[in-house]
């Protein structure tokens, strides 16, 4: 009969993973603690065109999100030995849900019903962005098998990381830069602690993906991380169409694909290669909301900035202040 194994936190199984732990747990947070609906006159002030964008950049990024929380994340941990690995992946997968809730807080800030159901068809049309989600998930299929290969359990945690590191930040690029500019503050407070997860997950699964990787023979491993390197190229391919229908218009294209490059070198130094693209130079502005590092994130200062709501209020009366008639008070 098999046995089953209880996770024992008291001895580590590796240099590293408590360290995430204990990360993960200080950058909690739900959506509901933030309130979007500050940005309502930031929103209304907003070209037709550069809504448009934002709400199709939104709703790619629920896409990937969906996919990483439902289906990436749960096969992943399947085929991870540790426990105390698995929990931190488990706990990485519940975050991923809360990123997906997120984008539909700030939707009811931003936009209709109808037009949010527009978005959510556009999604599901969109050839592009379609295509990202298909080749990742062609990924992690692989592991429905009990008997995946080291392998294909090595492509799964890269396309993982794939996703994390590189092909969300075309999305998180309109809130950052608009958050620059001044405009859309509050809700891309919630776009920041989302990029504060993702950076960690891919940093983790990273780590992960190296672990697999020293298995093969080195002949092995030229021929993976070619695999590799064409899979990136793939998605890069796909990733500058997918941006030009969506910046073209509000004349972002260039400087997203400039941001592309520069996550998917990301990506790859996350798996232990070297960058693959030149980058020139990153819009100044975005590379500030993108850092993360500054920003607190423990339960006795506060997480990020005034945008957070009071999710318990305890209204005081009177009879609060009657300490009774036999209380020693020296006032």
């Amino acid at each position: 009969m098999e046995k089953y194994i209880a996770v024992n936190w008291n001895t580590p199984e590796n240099d590293y993973v408590e360290m995430f732990w204990e990360q993960n747990l200080k950058q909690f947070w739900i959506d509901t603690e933030y309130i979007p609906s500050k940005d309502i006159d930031s929103w209304n002030s907003l070209e037709q065109e550069m809504r448009e964008a934002y709400k199709k950049a939104l709703g790619g990024l629920t896409l990937l999100d969906t996919l990483q929380s439902h289906t990436g994340m749960p096969k992943v941990i399947d085929h991870i030995d540790s426990l105390q690995n698995k929990s931190v992946l488990s706990y990485m997968c519940m975050m991923e849900t809360i990123h997906a809730k997120s984008y539909s807080t700030i939707f009811t800030t931003v936009a209709t019903t109808p037009e949010i159901n527009e978005i959510f068809n556009w999604v599901q049309e969109n050839e592009y962005l379609q295509f990202k989600a298909r080749t990742i998930d062609s990924y992690y299929r692989k592991l429905d098998k009990k008997d995946a290969t080291d392998e294909e359990i090595f492509m799964a945690l890269s396309s993982s990381v794939l996703l994390e590191t590189f092909l969300f930040y075309s999305g998180f690029f309109l809130p950052l830069w608009l958050a620059g500019q001044g405009q859309m503050g509050a809700s891309c407070d919630i776009i920041k602690k989302i990029i504060a997860d993702e950076s960690i997950h891919g940093v983790f699964v990273g780590l992960l993906a190296q672990e697999f990787f020293k298995k093969f023979t080195p002949e092995d491993q030229q021929r993976i991380e070619k695999n590799l390197k064409e899979l990136m190229y793939v998605l890069y391919e796909n990733e500058l169409k997918y941006t030009d229908e969506v910046y073209t218009e509000i004349g972002l294209s260039g400087d997203v694909k400039e941001y592309i490059r520069y996550n998917a070198n990301k990506a790859l130094m996350n798996l232990g290669f070297d960058e693959e693209f030149e980058v020139k130079e990153v819009n100044p502005i975005v590379l500030n909301g993108l850092n993360v590092e500054t920003t607190q994130h423990d339960f006795f200062s506060k997480k990020s900035t005034n945008y957070e709501k009071a999710l318990e209020i305890v209204h005081l009366h009177d009879d609060d202040f009657d300490f009774g008639a036999d209380t020693d008070l020296d006032i």
